[in-house]
């Protein structure tokens, strides 16, 4: 028979092995020395280890139980309160899993430490964790905080026409992470909670009046008193301007307020009911287009010259 031959040196074994190999053969050393010298207080000693490591069980599992009741009956109660106070169904169900999840982490460190476990490493373990996901998705995070302050503070909800980074538009769904709106082309934009809550937000339903201004450029040598009598006639009939009768509202103002080099501005202001606001303002300039000159009221315009 031929003898085998190595040619090369073998590979070093893994130090995690080599320590638990060692730990088991002491273990199983201590057991065997004393079962040899003194089997009856080895007997002992285990029985009483294991009633102490049953009782530890039970403790951790009488921890376990009574934290899942508290962390049930905090849930309900959160959300009865959430439904009494009418909160955003999207903001209440954000809080109630975040509530929820920081509960059962919670939960779980006090079941591992009443087996007798060191929780040290594992709080250090969970906090590492999130600095690094906090600083994997700051982006996210800036968001979702921008959703908070939205849903929190309320500087518009879902059916209000806002004008928000540049877009205007009907508010159609406003969630944790971002806020569509429909525009008045009937396009649909996603724009990011955080850009909203950092920037400029004109809701214009948040009112239940607006005010409408019209600037009228009328020629020179135009009587200021009957054109102004006349802008007046025309804005008492129209039934969806409100007067001095309505709170928060004043009557019809009409003014020359300025003198311009090739033109004098007379104003009209009124206000309406926010709903009104569109069709009003597009009804009164074709009324007021059609029924000054009628009146015998010029409007102010500046001749093209054409040069050679």
């Amino acid at each position: 028979m031929i003898p085998l031959q190595f040619t090369g040196a073998l590979p070093a074994p893994d130090t995690n092995t080599v320590n638990i190999a060692d730990s088991v053969k002491v273990a199983a050393r201590y057991i065997h020395e004393s079962l040899a010298t003194d089997p009856q207080g080895f007997f002992e000693e285990l029985v009483k280890n294991l009633i102490q490591f049953g009782l530890k069980i039970l403790a951790a599992l009488a921890i376990y139980l009574i934290g899942v009741w508290v962390i049930r009956r905090i849930k309900k109660s959160l959300a009865r309160s959430f439904e009494r106070r009418k909160t955003e169904k999207t903001l209440a169900s954000f809080v109630s899993s975040l509530v929820s999840i920081l509960l059962t982490i919670l939960l779980i460190v006090l079941t591992v430490g009443a087996l007798g476990v060191n929780t040290t490493s594992i709080a250090a373990m969970l906090g590492a964790g999130a600095m690094a996901v906090g600083l994997a998705l700051s982006g996210t995070m800036e968001n979702l905080a921008g959703g908070l302050i939205i849903l929190i503070f309320k500087p518009f909800k879902a059916g209000d026409f806002i004008s928000v980074q540049g877009n205007l538009g009907t508010v159609t769904d406003v969630n944790i992470m971002s806020t569509k709106i429909t525009t008045t082309d009937n396009r649909i934009i996603t724009i990011p909670n955080g850009s909203i809550s950092n920037g400029t937000v004109d809701n214009y339903n948040v009112n239940a009046i607006r005010r409408l201004d019209w600037n009228l450029e009328m020629e020179y040598g135009t009587p200021a008193d009957e054109c102004m009598e006349a802008i007046r006639a025309i804005a008492s009939q129209e039934p969806r301007i409100l007067d001095s009768g309505t709170a928060g509202a004043s009557d019809p103002y009409v003014a020359l307020t300025a003198l311009n080099e090739k033109s004098v501005t007379f104003m009209l202001r009124v206000w309406m009911k926010t709903e009104d606001y569109w069709s009003l303002m597009h009804d009164m300039n074709k009324r007021l287009y059609t029924e000054l000159p009628a009146r015998g009221f010029r409007f102010a315009y500046t001749k093209l010259k054409m040069e050679n």
